[in-house]
């Protein structure tokens, strides 16, 4: 077996006690979590739509794929946003040797006792960053459902819960497909967003190589500060969750999904989960713009990076230059909204 800790690193800060949610305010709350910007900031140029999906992700306790070329800050983007949230983090490199107890853990045993103890592996923590997860095979890469769905890990018949809040953010090169497993379709249903991490601007790019000119190491992260916590993710769950949504809005949701389904660029359309995960990421995008209700518009927001990966085109369609956001983009197009 693997030795874990060839493929894991660690980040852990001591930390104070943190309010109950209960005592949290909600408008802290999103001015705390509109502060992630700035800090983030600090270590990434540019990607402001990116740490949006992914502080919508952790409100709405749904995991996120991130895809984009090598060396756009996808890994660093993601340790930056630990350590702004103040939440214990953990990097798995996704490799053709990984095992799956090196991700779920597995049961040691000792010699001292004479029994067997079970060693957690690296997915018990809050923020797990499976990196290039498509270069592990389908086995390991099927270790993380039941901890993505269930928020727990079985080993032995016995199930061992997770940390709350518990995310996986997963990157994968859009190129490179050579030795790689793309994930099948019931493992990209599980993940709330597909983010596309684009290559910076010019100006972002000047920015970038002017920190690095001034000393910039993107392994020290010490100047990031923390603004948010546990506490206050489950404060702002809370007070998405009250977040109103008219019957029209939710109509609207079910329309788009549904055309999904019947485009003749698409051989596989949106499900039912998919749907729920787009009116759960409009209420959290409402709430986050400072409103207690859902427009039209917060679903038309975030359509395509909570759908485009749960759909699938058909191959005439691909060989026609299709896209998956095109075709969404069309569909957006055409369903009526309401008024």
């Amino acid at each position: 077996m693997n030795d874990p800790v060839q493929h894991v690193e660690l980040h852990k800060e001591g930390r104070a006690p943190q309010a109950p949610a209960a005592d949290i305010d909600a408008a802290e709350v999103r001015t705390a979590l509109a502060a992630l910007r700035g800090e983030v900031a600090k270590a990434v140029v540019g990607q402001d739509s990116v740490i949006t999906g992914l502080v919508i992700a952790l409100l709405c306790r749904g995991h996120v794929l991130l895809e984009g070329t090598p060396g756009t800050a996808k890994t660093l983007l993601v340790r930056a946003l630990a350590r702004a949230l103040d939440l214990d983090f953990k990097r798995v490199q996704f490799t053709p040797d990984l095992m799956p107890g090196d991700v779920t853990g597995s049961l040691i045993y000792d010699n001292r006792t004479a029994e067997f103890e079970f060693r957690e592996g690296p997915v018990f923590t809050n923020l797990l960053l499976a990196d290039e997860i498509n270069r592990t095979p389908p086995k390991t890469q099927a270790s993380l459902l039941e901890a993505m769905e269930e928020r727990q890990v079985s080993v032995e018949g016995a199930p061992r819960p997770l940390p709350d809040p518990f995310v996986v953010c997963a990157t994968q090169n859009p190129i490179e497909y050579e030795g790689t497993y793309p994930l099948p379709e019931a493992q990209l249903d599980r993940f709330l967003l597909k983010l596309n991490v684009p290559v910076p601007s010019r100006e972002e790019e000047i920015a970038v190589l002017q920190r690095h000119a001034e000393g910039f190491d993107p392994r020290d992260l010490e100047h990031i500060e923390p603004v948010a916590g546990a506490a206050e993710l489950a404060a702002g769950r809370e007070a998405v969750r009250r977040v109103h949504v008219d019957p029209k809005v939710t109509g609207y949701v079910v329309d788009l999904c549904r055309a999904t389904r019947q485009s003749p660029s698409l051989q596989l359309g949106v499900s039912p989960r998919g749907a729920t995960a787009l009116l759960s990421t409009a209420r959290a995008w409402a709430w986050l713009s400072g409103r207690d209700y859902v427009t039209p518009d917060d679903a038309k927001a975030l359509a395509r990076p909570t759908l485009r990966h749960r759909v699938q085109l058909r191959p005439e369609a691909e060989l026609e230059g299709a896209t998956a956001d095109g075709v969404l983009e069309g569909i957006l197009n055409t369903v009526p909204v309401p008024r």
